[in-house]
């Protein structure tokens, strides 16, 4: 079986890990892939129609699309009409991701769990209803922002200020023309993420990411400082709740609605005192939860996925190993403000001798040297009987790799070691 990943973090990084692992022969192609994975034609991510040709001309048997902006862009819609197997939604069904007002207006309708909202096409309107309704409160850019569009505000003042960044300053271009702003929930966030044919829909092991910069949960958000799994929150009678209260009531409202859902499904929550709630939807694998979900997959991803594509998921086995999974996210000085490329990592291969996955992120190649490219740079996953363990084993790792102005967090699952 030949494969083609689409996309070039540390998410693609773990999906080419994992299916490395499930096919005999066979090769595996990224576009545009980074140093730790397979070969790489130079190809846009947005050039749907060399994809395509590519795809014909490698004898691709299976496209896997990471990022959700070619999902937007319809890629799986160009790569099906063409006869090409693709794991992922089409662009009517990715909007469940690329309009957080589409996905509120659906829950709302099948009267799926999620906070109370308004939707605001201008910043006066919504500058009167943050006055009128008080702080903590939350503000989304509507379309995508790479994970960083949200502002949970405590005070009346940084929802006001958020508008104007989002909205009269552009932060977010395109993306924060509209604005969604929910309710503040209270409760613990836990990540869950599902594959799916558009009919049968089947959990995978439960995550919790940290998007904040700094230990504490302080500092601005990222797009994930480091994640662990399993999330003790997520016990199973709560994940037993959210599949039938959040997952198998979305699915079948997105058939109704005429676009049915195919791929993988994360469905960020919030399990409140009430239960579980959505916090947003994704159309695709989380990053960096898919570097800590796919280490205890104990299954054939690539059958798993093919079978998403041609509606049989209820026939594939599917299972879960014991023990845990720990990353940690080594991140460029700066980030997720400005920061620098270029600089030499060191390390990488005495991780992996420790026994740790490192998974590329915002990496390249330069002269036959990795340095960075990009703000989140490598992810270093320990694994362990428990989560105490696998994190001992990740920031035994991380501690063998440097590069100038790398940071990171110090406390990731602290959640989980304090329960």
């Amino acid at each position: 079986m030949n494969i083609l990943i689409i996309g070039s973090g540390g998410r693609e990084h773990a999906l080419c890990w994992k299916l490395a692992d499930s096919i005999d022969n066979g090769y595996i192609y990224a576009i545009p892939g980074n140093p730790g994975m397979a070969e790489s034609p130079d190809i846009s991510i947005e050039d749907n129609a060399a994809i395509v040709e590519f795809a014909k001309g490698a004898k691709i048997d299976l496209v896997v699309v990471g990022p959700e902006v070619p999902l937007m862009n319809g890629l799986v819609n160009d790569l099906t009409a063409a006869g090409i197997r693709a794991f992922g939604p089409t662009a009517a069904a990715a909007q469940i991701e690329g309009s957080k007002s589409f996905a509120k207006n659906l829950m709302k309708k099948y009267g799926i769990p999620t906070a109370r909202y308004e939707v605001f096409t201008e910043a006066e309107p919504a500058r009167v209803y943050i006055r009128e309704t008080g702080a903590p409160i939350v503000i989304k850019a509507d379309g995508l922002a790479a994970g960083k569009g949200v502002v949970v505000a405590m005070t009346e003042q940084e929802a006001l200020d958020a508008i104007d960044r989002i909205m009269e300053d552009g932060s977010f271009g395109a993306a924060g023309s509209s604005v969604v702003i929910e309710e503040f929930m209270e409760g613990e966030e836990a990540s869950l993420l599902a594959f799916t044919d558009g009919k049968v829909i089947r959990p995978m092991i439960s995550a919790q990411d940290h998007k904040r910069a700094f230990d504490g949960d302080k500092g601005p958000n990222t797009g994930g400082m480091g994640t662990y799994a399993p999330a003790p929150v997520m016990t199973p009678e709560m994940t037993a709740r959210a599949v039938e209260e959040i997952l198998k009531p979305t699915i079948a409202a997105m058939a109704k609605e005429g676009c049915p859902y195919r791929g993988c499904l994360y469905a960020g929550l919030m399990i409140t005192s009430e239960g579980p709630k959505v916090v947003e939807f994704n159309a695709r694998f989380g990053d960096p939860e898919t570097q800590v979900v796919l280490p205890l997959l104990d299954g054939n991803l690539a059958e798993i996925m093919c079978a998403c594509c041609e509606g049989r998921l209820a026939d594939v086995p599917i299972a879960w190993k014991d023990g845990a999974a720990v990353c940690v996210v080594l991140a460029a000085g700066g980030y997720p403000g400005q920061y620098e490329k270029g600089h030499e990592i060191h390390g990488i291969a005495d991780a992996e001798d420790a026994g740790a996955l490192v998974f590329h992120a915002g990496t390249a190649e330069r002269k036959g040297k990795i340095v960075t490219n990009g703000g989140r740079v490598l992810g270093v996953v320990g694994r362990g009987a428990d989560i105490s363990s696998a994190v001992r084993a990740a920031y035994a790792a991380t501690e063998k790799i440097s590069f100038e102005g790398m940071y990171y967090r110090k406390d990731i699952a602290h959640r989980a070691l304090h329960r």
